[in-house]
């Protein structure tokens, strides 16, 4: 089996706090709307009145939990196949990589991308995205988000090595199906988690 490098990502130990973010943000010095990695606080419920005191509110199937995503660097990334310049391609370590000279900036792998990992950086004019640290992972380094997470919630490494360390779990709500590109990315799910496609939550903050 060609080599697959992965993101791992604990739902259970993330508090939200989002170093991840600003450690990826920091190291590829990205503009102030262009981020590759994005936390999410998915939750849902709400509050209902007390049937024995009906002037006070109680919680009725409250629940949240963070989900910190970047490219998936999938196994069928659809990325690829739109970018009518050639500019994405998957090396043979599996990550996908964006080459800011041959891209036009022409959006198609962000639209065509279930998870919106491509941005466009209105500064250069052209398509970025996670490339996984490539150069510090080349030199026998981990990503920065990884280092970052005082939580230890994220982890990278050989996606059959995660899959048999933590799970084949690749999916839950707000995300996309996994089937769909196949991405090299292990969740261990919060205890919380809504299976994917269900609808009785929200995404609290989309914006990072």
């Amino acid at each position: 089996m060609a080599k697959q490098l992965a993101f791992h990502f604990n739902s259970s130990l993330c508090n939200g706090c989002k170093a991840c973010v600003i450690a990826c943000k920091s190291k590829n010095a990205l503009p102030v709307d262009v981020n590759y990695r994005r936390v999410y606080e998915y939750g849902g419920g709400g509050w209902v009145a007390d049937p024995m005191a009906p002037a006070f509110l109680t919680p009725n199937n409250i629940f949240v939990y963070s989900l910190s995503v970047a490219c998936m660097h999938c196994e069928n990334p659809a990325c690829v196949d739109v970018c009518p310049a050639k500019a994405i391609e998957k090396r043979d370590d599996g990550i996908v990589v964006v080459d800011s000279d041959k891209c036009i900036g022409c959006h198609y792998c962000s639209w065509a991308c279930p998870y919106g990992a491509p941005q466009f950086d209105p500064e250069e004019g052209t398509m970025r995205k996670c490339d996984m640290c490539a150069d510090v992972v080349d030199e026998g380094g981990t990503p920065y988000c990884v280092s970052a997470c005082p939580m230890r919630a994220l982890d990278f490494g050989e996606l059959e090595e995660l899959r048999a360390k933590y799970g084949t779990v690749a999916e839950v709500a707000p995300l996309p199906p996994a089937d769909i590109t196949n991405p090299a990315f292990v969740l261990t799910p919060h205890r919380h988690s809504q299976p994917v496609g269900s609808k009785v939550g929200r995404v609290y903050d989309d914006e990072v």
